[in-house]
């Protein structure tokens, strides 16, 4: 099976701590993780922002450079979505609009097999225990893209529950938006900044010392709101955990 590890902007640039998790944890597992070094961004933030077309190149360099591959994961929900659920949509749109089905075509090979990372584990691998080690208390938040988007459902918790050491919690108002939204941060920041204080306060009430997500572009957001609020926790992403043992221990 031939793998590949699409990273995404904000990790790449931000959280390449991520990308390497990923490659620990899935070669622990067996998995011969490739990272080609065409990938760019797949679109997302041009897309959502209302630049569909200049979005599109960039599908069509996804679909270019990861169409060799079995599978592509990310450690990404928000990426993820945007490979699975706009990239079919754009190639509709440009055949609606009289500019031929090539685009339908160049990314239909690629959606299907582009997976999110827990997907990946416990669809793909059909594992859930990973032989991880993390003696601490989390309480986890299911970022938007994740949870209404890919469907993860229980998926990331299933993990989490079989790491050893580890003992997670509930975090209240779990499935409220952490504020944010990609530009909805920079457009709307009063209203963000508000969302990102009432996550962050449901948090610290869960006693946790970490706050864990699927996706760093939250994490961000949230650790960012918890640095101004200096509240004692830490934004971690789950391939972190997942990807730490007792010989190789995350902090």
């Amino acid at each position: 099976m031939r793998v590949a590890l699409f990273l995404t902007c904000v990790n790449d640039t931000l959280y390449p701590e991520t990308g390497k998790a990923v490659a620990r944890l899935l070669g622990r597992l067996g998995v011969d993780v490739d990272f080609p070094m065409g990938q760019t961004c797949c679109g997302q933030a041009h897309y959502n922002t209302g630049y569909r077309h200049e979005a599109e190149p960039l599908a069509r360099r996804f679909a270019e450079v990861f169409g060799e591959y079995d599978a592509v994961v990310t450690p990404s929900g928000s990426c993820g979505a945007m490979v699975r659920e706009s990239y079919p949509r754009m190639g509709e749109r440009a055949r609606a609009e009289g500019r031929g089905d090539s685009l339908a075509r160049a990314v239909a090979p690629v959606v299907p097999k582009t997976y999110e990372l827990t997907e990946f584990l416990v669809d793909v691998l059909g594992v859930t225990d990973v032989g991880a080690r993390y003696p601490h208390t989390v309480t986890y938040h299911p970022a938007c893209h994740g949870l209404r988007g890919l469907r993860l459902g229980d998926r990331p918790r299933r993990l989490l529950e079989a790491v050893a050491g580890l003992d997670l919690v509930e975090l209240p108002g779990a499935d409220e938006c952490c504020g944010f939204g990609g530009t909805f941060a920079v457009k709307n920041p009063a209203v963000s900044a508000a969302m990102g204080t009432d996550k962050v306060r449901n948090a610290e009430s869960t006693g946790a010392e970490v706050l864990c997500a699927a996706d760093n572009s939250c994490l961000m957001h949230i650790g960012g709101t918890m640095s101004r609020l200096r509240v004692g926790m830490r934004p971690v992403h789950i391939a972190e955990i997942l990807a730490s043992t007792e010989e190789d221990p995350a902090v």
